[in-house]
């Protein structure tokens, strides 16, 4: 009976249908002798010796081991600073302009630095992004008199549910998640540029193009700072004359301000097992959002967001958006528009159930890489910015103590009590239960229907919490189990294939330079992401780094990486059903180059 339960479901278009049992058991069983047999040949192609290698970066194959390293200089040149930030964001520059601010107040020196693995501040950017305003007005109360690229307010606010070809209205009400007077439509990798003219005023040195690939720990186990990437290696692996060793960079307090799922970061959770007493982090479930924007030029911000929690391996987030945009009440506003920009980035959510411990010895996480977005609003930027500061003004208050005068390493313990009582935690506290109530039998309606009783009308002061969903990449039913997804061709006006759409991304990495998407197992894509799943790589990628292609000799398909293709979304790195995908580093200037997306 059990087995009879498993076989059962059906996924079919994201629907859970039923088939006649006997006929569909029958079909399982065969289908399943066929699968494995289908197994045993992959596995006879790629056996140990067998095995196409695709991962060359050193994380994966120690230098240590590999000969043509043995006569390398590999000595790091050291500095050092009062604070390291890693991420040039708004929460890392909020963080690094908060902490000069309290300098200049208390007449003290200190030193900050940020580094930013974009070549530019704010080039890897990108957001719709309907700005609330609460966080830049206490960092800079006279944010209109310095400049800033904040013009467009919000003066009217539509929302709707979308069928397949109506669209039906929803009254916006004040309080209710999508009222968004006085707020404004930003393009914000511009603010992010203006936010680091103000820090670098102030002092505080910016380095962009200089990637943190690894952190750095002192004997007692506390992080010490972290070091930058080297640069010149070939893609097979190998030294180049021009190679060169990263920097350390050494600092009492290190703030990691990373951005969804950061790539240091998370290592930082096991390291310290800062999830521990949280539940994990998933992603945002789904919306999209047109915004208009007063410029020289009238512009349009179309944002489409899918949930990574979804089932069917067969589903391809570029192309549901290039289909979304065909709806009659969005082709209409598109029809006789050019396409200027395109980009992705994966958003982390999950609200307050999913916020780790926030310090550790030597450092802390601040923004969107603890999860401080507020998931109703589908808005993070106000509330990353905060937190930030409060981590701010933690660090300086602990950098101040003379009993910390002569430590080597500071933990700002009272940024947990600090951000538990500030307005953040009220906003998260208050809508802790709209995500995990679309876990619900009646799916987006019962989570709809919970929103408008509980968030409208309670204001979310019901005792209880609820618990979330599963981890992403768990989520992928296999293939056998699911039905092709049939898309419309794209027409070139409106819907766009996705190379062209990558190549308005300007990204851009050095070809000869080991692929930063590293495996853990070259073996594991095709054996099972591919033998089970189809290879859902090739479809959640919203830039074409993944493909199966066949083998140059024999039957079969091999993975081939496109890594100068890649835009730092990360979702590879979230939604990879055999978790077989880390994300690392490119060299110095790689990625995106966005124009204020």
């Amino acid at each position: 009976m059990d087995l009879l339960k498993s076989l059962v479901p059906q996924c079919l278009d994201g629907q859970v249908k039923g088939r006649t049992i006997m006929a569909f058991v029958a079909g399982r069983i065969s289908f399943r002798a066929a699968h494995l047999r289908h197994a045993a040949r992959i596995r006879r192609w790629y056996s140990s010796d067998a095995v196409p290698r695709i991962t060359t970066h050193y994380t994966r194959v120690p230098r240590e081991t590999d000969p043509r390293w043995t006569d390398v200089d590999m000595e790091r040149y050291a500095d050092e600073a009062d604070v390291v930030i890693v991420g040039g964001g708004p929460a890392g520059l909020a963080a690094s302009i908060r902490l000069m601010q309290l300098a200049q107040e208390e007449e003290k020196e200190i030193r900050v630095m940020v580094v930013e693995k974009a070549a530019d501040i704010g080039a890897h950017t990108l957001s719709g992004a309907c700005l609330e305003l609460r966080a830049l007005e206490e960092l800079f109360p006279d944010w209109k008199e310095r400049n800033s690229p904040i013009n467009t307010p919000v003066t009217a606010d539509k929302f709707a549910f979308l069928t397949e070809k109506r669209r039906i209205n929803i009254p916006i009400l004040p309080g209710m998640p999508m009222h968004n007077h006085g707020n404004y439509i930003v393009r914000l990798g511009h603010f992010v540029r203006w936010l680091g003219e103000q820090a670098e005023e102030l002092g505080v040195e910016i380095y962009p193009g200089t990637p943190a690939s690894e952190i750095l720990y002192n004997e007692d186990g506390a992080v010490a700072g972290i070091a930058t990437s080297d640069v010149g290696i070939a893609k097979d692996g190998s030294p180049k004359d021009s190679f060169a060793r990263g920097m350390e960079l050494r600092a009492k307090c290190t703030i990691f301000a990373e951005g969804c799922h950061g790539h240091l970061a998370k290592q930082l959770y096991t390291k310290f097992n800062l999830r521990e007493n949280c539940e994990p982090q998933t992603n945002t479930y789904g919306g999209s959002f047109l915004y208009h924007l007063n410029e020289e030029q009238p512009l349009i911000a179309l944002g489409f967001v899918i949930g990574l929690d979804y089932t069917n391996p067969y589903l391809h987030p570029f192309r549901e958006f290039q289909k979304f945009k065909h709806h009659p009440s969005i082709e209409s506003i598109l029809r006789g528009g050019s396409r200027i920009s395109y980009g992705a980035r994966a958003l982390n959510e999950g609200g307050l159930q999913c916020i780790p411990k926030l310090t550790f010895p030597g450092g802390c996480l601040v923004g969107c890489s603890p999860g401080f977005m507020n998931v109703p609003k589908i808005k993070g930027t106000h509330n990353a910015m905060k937190s930030a500061m409060v981590a701010a003004e933690s660090i300086f208050d602990a950098l101040s103590d003379e009993k910390n005068a002569e430590a080597t390493w500071i933990e700002p313990a009272t940024y947990e009590e600090r951000i538990k009582e500030s307005w953040v935690w009220k906003e998260l506290h208050s809508v802790r239960n709209v995500r995990p109530s679309f876990h619900n039998p009646l799916g987006l309606f019962g989570g709809l229907l919970y929103t408008g009783l509980f968030y409208i009308l309670g204001r979310g002061k019901e005792p209880w919490t609820l618990k979330h969903g599963g981890i992403d990449a768990q989520s992928l039913k296999p293939a056998d189990q699911c039905k092709p997804i049939s898309y419309p061709k794209h027409d070139g006006e409106i819907s766009f294939d996705l190379l062209s759409s990558v190549a308005l991304t300007g990204t851009n990495h050095d070809h000869d330079q080991p692929a930063h998407l590293t495996l853990k197992d070259d073996s594991v894509p095709v054996e099972r992401n591919h033998g089970i799943f189809d290879g859902p790589e090739g479809r959640f990628c919203p830039a074409g780094v993944y493909e199966y292609v066949p083998l140059e000799v024999g039957d079969g398909v091999r993975l081939q990486i496109n890594a100068q293709n890649c835009i730092h979304c990360k979702t590879c790195d979230i939604k990879c059903p055999s978790q077989n995908i880390n994300w690392v580093v490119p060299e110095a200037g790689g990625g995106p180059a966005y124009d204020g997306m």
